[in-house]
């Protein structure tokens, strides 16, 4: 079992920076790609940001440029630096871990970026 555990959301205006990290429990080298998604109330949970074991990353088009993607192995950390950041980023964010087509999901941290 992994469990996941988000924090660093908060409050920000528009064009600050926020670094949400997950901390996830065991060892993350097993596990094949983890990640963040988005959610707004109402709405569908989008990606945000993937990291696979070997380092690769993807990023949604919304986010390219202003947020980057990384983890620490030895801290079980994965972490989420979002720059320049919009209002339209306003959110709960989400981040997930798969090991063996099975997917594992934090509780969420929000992210309100006010204009």
């Amino acid at each position: 079992q992994v469990q996941l555990v988000e924090s660093g959301g908060g409050l920000v205006q528009a064009g600050g920076s926020l670094r949400l990290s997950c901390a996830v429990s065991g060892s993350i080298s097993s596990i094949n790609a983890m990640g963040w998604y988005r959610q707004a109330t109402g709405k569908q949970r989008e990606l945000v940001a993937s990291i696979t074991s070997s380092g690769s990353t993807n990023y949604a088009d919304s986010v390219k440029g202003r947020v980057t993607i990384s983890r620490d192995n030895a801290k079980n950390t994965v972490y989420l630096q979002m720059n320049t950041l919009k209002p339209e980023d306003t959110r709960v964010y989400y981040c997930y871990a798969a090991r063996a087509g099975t997917w594992y999901w934090g509780r969420g941290t929000q992210v309100t970026v006010s204009s």
